[in-house]
C-alpha cells in the first residue's frame, strides 16, 4: 500500500504541469491535491475492505468524498501511479478496475448501466488510459491500454488499445478500429446533407411548376390570338 501511495505521489509530481519543482511542489501535492488525497483515502479503505472490516471502509470513502469531491468505492481496484487531475465529481464504482499510470480528469464516471446481472458491472481501464473531463464509461467493458477518451464522451462498448474515442455516443476516430470519415460532427453533417437534398428536390419541383405555368400561359396566348 505504501509503495502505491509513493507511486501516486510521484505521478502528481511528474505529470501535473501545475505542480512546481522542488520542496514547494512536494508540499503542494501533499497538502493541496484533492486527487492525491482521494487516492490516499482509497488505499486505506480498500485495504480494510479486503480484510472484511464492516462499515468503516464505506465511512472512510464518504469522509474523503466530502473532503475532496471524489467518490471511490472501497471495492474498486486502483493501480499504481494514478493521476486524478482536478478531480471534482469523479465517481468510480465498486467493481471498477483502473490499472497503472491512468489519468482521470474531473467529472468522470466509471459506472454501471443498471442492466448488469453479474458482479463485474463497472469498466476496466488498462494501463495508461486517459479519460477526459465529463466522460462516462459505463458497464463491464474494457478500455484498452493507451486509449484516450474524449471529454463528455459516453462509452458503452470495448475500446481497442491505443485508440481515441469521442462523442456523446462514442466512436473510434483514431487508432485500431477507426472508421474513415467518422468524427464527432458526422451526425450533424449527415443531417445537413439530408436537408440539402430536400432543398434541391424542392427547387426542382419549383422549376418544373414554373415551366408548366409558362407553357399554359403560352397556350392561352395562342388561343386568344386565334380567336
Amino acid at each position: 500500500m505504501f509503495k502505491e501511495i509513493a507511486e501516486d505521489f510521484k505521478a502528481f509530481r511528474d505529470r501535473d504541469p501545475s505542480v512546481p519543482k522542488g520542496i514547494k511542489g512536494a508540499l503542494e501535492v501533499a497538502l493541496c491535491a484533492p486527487g492525491f488525497h482521494a487516492l490516499l483515502g482509497h488505499r486505506i479503505a480498500h485495504r480494510l475492505h479486503r480484510w472484511g472490516v464492516p462499515v468503516l471502509p464505506r465511512l472512510l470513502s464518504v469522509i474523503f468524498r466530502w473532503w475532496t469531491g471524489i467518490e471511490i468505492h472501497p471495492g474498486a481496484r486502483i493501480g499504481k501511479g494514478i493521476l486524478i487531475d482536478h478531480g471534482s465529481g469523479v465517481v468510480i464504482g465498486e467493481s471498477a478496475v483502473v490499472r497503472d499510470r491512468c489519468v482521470i480528469f474531473q467529472g468522470v464516471t466509471l459506472g454501471a448501466t443498471g442492466n448488469e446481472r453479474q458482479w463485474q458491472r463497472h469498466p476496466i481501464l488498462e494501463e495508461e488510459v486517459v479519460v477526459g473531463s465529463g466522460a462516462k464509461v459505463l458497464g463491464p467493458i474494457t478500455v484498452g491500454r493507451g486509449a484516450k477518451i474524449g471529454a463528455n464522451s459516453v462509452v458503452l462498448s470495448n475500446v481497442p488499445p491505443f485508440s481515441t474515442v469521442v462523442g456523446p455516443k462514442a466512436r473510434v476516430v483514431k487508432g485500431p478500429g477507426a472508421v474513415k470519415g467518422v468524427s464527432q460532427s458526422s451526425s450533424e453533417r449527415g443531417e445537413t446533407e439530408d436537408l440539402m437534398r430536400r432543398i434541391e428536390a424542392l427547387e426542382r419541383e419549383l422549376r418544373a411548376l414554373r415551366l408548366e405555368m409558362r407553357l399554359r400561359e403560352d397556350r392561352d396566348s395562342v388561343r386568344e390570338v386565334a380567336i
